[in-house]
């Protein structure tokens, strides 16, 4: 996945200056996960994981590749694969309304909407998909790990369709070639290291006073907040038919503004988390001087 700041590429590293800096670590907690691509890199390196982060997306598809250390076996489902299963199902094939499909409403060029964050057919499949995982659920078809497997699957292939140049806090004015292809979901990656591995979707401060090993911490920056930048994943992985806005639709994000974000909150902020924190804190920046 396309991420701010990810770490995917540099993950080797990061580990290479922990092995190096602080040899024998057996737990770390990733507290700022985003993308995931440390937590998942830990949890290669054997480390019992703990991946956190505010945006319930990102929350979603941690609880995916940390928690499971294999792939579920969906028995109370009777579908032996749900993924295929999924990637086969036609709209016309189901009972849902047009007004419940909310991306296909509001995030593709359809009635009076002029967004193009999706062509129609894939905005559709997508919450198609969403609202039958959705329905699995409550019905009690399949457990969260099932859930959260499938729903991250879903998650991880949006990107591919999407509109965009990298974020969702804009969509190009013309159609870009990739999003004609059509929607395909994959089996999530899911890799065993044999550890009780764990993921929560938590303020930071909520986790400071557990001990770990190692605490990494990469929070964002600048200005910049993450949850504009990726309001269609945090509103596909809810699926809770919010209010939104503006041009790009928006959704209301007040109360999960980050304190590392704004001026005035952000010495705090940091004071915070090196203070009351109970684990070896590696923090980022400090990683990279050290590679």
């Amino acid at each position: 996945m396309r991420y701010i700041g990810g770490k995917s590429l540099l993950t080797d590293k990061i580990c290479g200056v922990i092995n190096s800096e602080i040899p024998r670590v057996s737990s770390a907690i990733d507290i700022f996960a985003g993308s995931g691509a440390v937590s998942q890199s830990f949890k290669k390196a054997g480390y019992r994981t703990v991946s956190n982060d505010f945006l319930y997306f990102s929350y979603v598809m941690s609880y995916a590749s940390v928690v499971l250390n294999k792939r579920p076996s969906f028995r109370n489902l009777g579908i032996a694969d749900p993924i295929k299963y999924l990637n086969a199902l036609k709209p016309e094939n189901t009972d849902f309304r047009p007004s419940e499909c909310f991306i296909y409403s509001n995030y593709s060029p359809v009635g009076d909407c002029e967004r193009m964050y999706f062509q129609p057919d894939n905005a559709l499949k997508i919450d198609v998909i969403r609202l039958t995982v959705e329905e699995w659920k409550s019905e009690g078809l399949i457990d969260d790990g099932e859930y959260f497997y499938l729903i991250s699957a879903l998650l991880g292939a949006v990107p591919f369709v999407a509109n965009i140049a990298g974020v969702y806090a804009a969509y190009f004015k013309f159609w870009d070639s990739r999003t004609y292809k059509h929607l395909d979901l994959t089996e999530p990656v899911i890799i065993n290291n044999g550890r009780k591995n764990e993921s929560y979707n938590l303020d930071y401060t909520e986790l400071l006073s557990k001990r770990f090993d190692l605490m990494y911490a990469d929070p964002p920056y600048n200005s910049r907040e993450y949850l504009p930048n990726y309001h269609i994943l945090e509103t596909i992985a809810r699926y809770d038919y919010p209010e939104i806005h503006g041009v790009t639709g928006m959704r209301e994000y007040g109360r999960q503004k980050s304190v590392f974000c704004k001026k005035n909150t952000v010495r705090e902020a940091f004071e915070t988390l090196i203070r009351d924190c109970r684990s070896v804190v590696v923090q980022a920046d400090n990683a990279f001087k050290a590679a």
